[in-house]
C-alpha cells in the first residue's frame, strides 16, 4: 500500500537520492527544485512512499506543468492523477512515455495523442572530433544584442522570439549559456546554447548556423566546446529532437537515446 503527500525542504534529502540516480531524465525537476525550492505558490511536489515509508515515485508542478518521475512503473499512478484532476485549471502533463501514459488514461478530461520528442543524452567526450575550437567564443553580454539577432533571424526559430532580459537573468544566474562563432566583421554566425542547467544536468537548445555559412562544421565545433566544458563541470547533458536526421547529428557526439518525451496538452 503506497501513501501520497505533499513534500517539503525537510523531505529534499529522500527526493535527491530518487531523482539524481537519473539527472539528464529528472533535468526539469532537479533545476526547478534548485532554484525555488518546495515552499513556493506556483510550485509543489508531492512524494508516492511505499509501505516502508521510502520515497519511491515525485510529482512535480511548476505554475500549470505536472511531471511525473519514478524508477519503476511500480508506483501510484491513480493518486497522481487524482492530484492532477483537482488543479484548477488548464495543465500540461509530460514526462517519460512509460511514466505519463500510466498516469494520462486517469485524468478526467481525456487528452488526445501527446506530442513525443525523442529524448537522448550525453555522457562522454570519447566521440568528440578533435577541432580546433579557438573560434569558438562562450557568449558575453557585450554581444547579446548581436546574438539576439542571429538567433531571431533563424527560420526554424521564427515561432519563438528571444527575450532580452530573459537571456540575460538565465546567464546571470547561471541556467542558461551559449557559444558561438563570429564573422570576420563580428556578425554571430552559428550558435549552440544550454538551457534549465542545473548543478547536474542542462539541456542543449537553439543550435543554428547562418544559412550562408552551413556545411561548413560551425554547429559542430559550438556543440564540441559545450559539450567538452559542461562534461568538464560533471554534468549530464541532454535534448530533445523530433526528426531522426538531426538525431543522427547528435549521436555522432556522444548521444545516446533515453526514450521518448511525451507532452499531453
Amino acid at each position: 500500500m503506497s501513501m501520497i503527500r505533499k513534500l517539503l525542504e525537510a523531505d529534499d534529502q529522500a527526493v535527491k537520492a530518487l531523482i539524481m540516480q537519473q539527472p539528464a531524465e529528472n533535468l526539469f525537476i532537479i533545476g526547478d527544485l534548485e532554484a525555488f525550492g518546495y515552499e513556493q505558490d506556483f510550485q509543489e511536489i508531492w512524494g508516492d512512499f511505499d509501505h516502508n515509508s521510502q520515497l519511491k515515485a515525485v510529482l512535480l508542478r511548476y505554475e500549470e506543468n505536472f511531471i511525473p518521475f519514478s524508477l519503476t512503473k511500480d508506483f501510484n499512478a491513480a493518486g497522481f492523477a487524482e492530484i492532477i484532476n483537482h488543479f484548477d485549471g488548464k495543465y500540461i502533463l509530460s514526462g517519460l512515455k512509460p511514466l505519463t501514459a500510466m498516469i494520462a488514461p486517469l485524468l478526467a478530461d481525456k487528452r488526445k495523442k501527446p506530442r513525443e520528442l525523442y529524448y537522448a543524452k550525453c555522457t562522454t567526450v570519447d566521440q568528440l572530433p578533435t577541432l580546433d575550437l579557438t573560434n569558438v567564443k562562450e557568449l558575453q553580454l557585450a554581444d547579446l544584442d548581436k546574438w539576439i539577432q542571429f538567433i531571431n533571424g533563424v527560420p526554424e526559430f521564427s515561432h519563438s522570439t528571444v527575450n532580452r532580459e530573459t537571456k540575460q537573468r538565465d546567464m546571470e544566474r547561471g541556467v542558461g549559456r551559449s557559444y558561438m562563432i563570429k564573422s570576420d566583421d563580428g556578425m554571430v554566425i552559428s550558435s549552440a546554447s544550454t538551457a534549465a542547467e542545473n548543478s547536474q544536468s542542462a539541456m542543449i537548445v537553439a543550435v543554428a548556423t547562418a544559412s550562408a555559412y552551413m556545411g561548413k562544421g560551425l554547429a559542430t565545433q559550438c556543440l564540441s566546446r559545450l559539450i567538452a566544458d559542461l562534461h568538464h563541470e560533471g554534468k549530464e547533458l541532454c535534448l530533445f529532437y523530433d526528426n531522426p536526421a538531426a538525431g543522427k547529428i547528435y549521436k555522432k557526439l556522444g548521444f545516446k537515446d533515453i526514450g521518448l518525451w511525451t507532452l499531453y496538452y
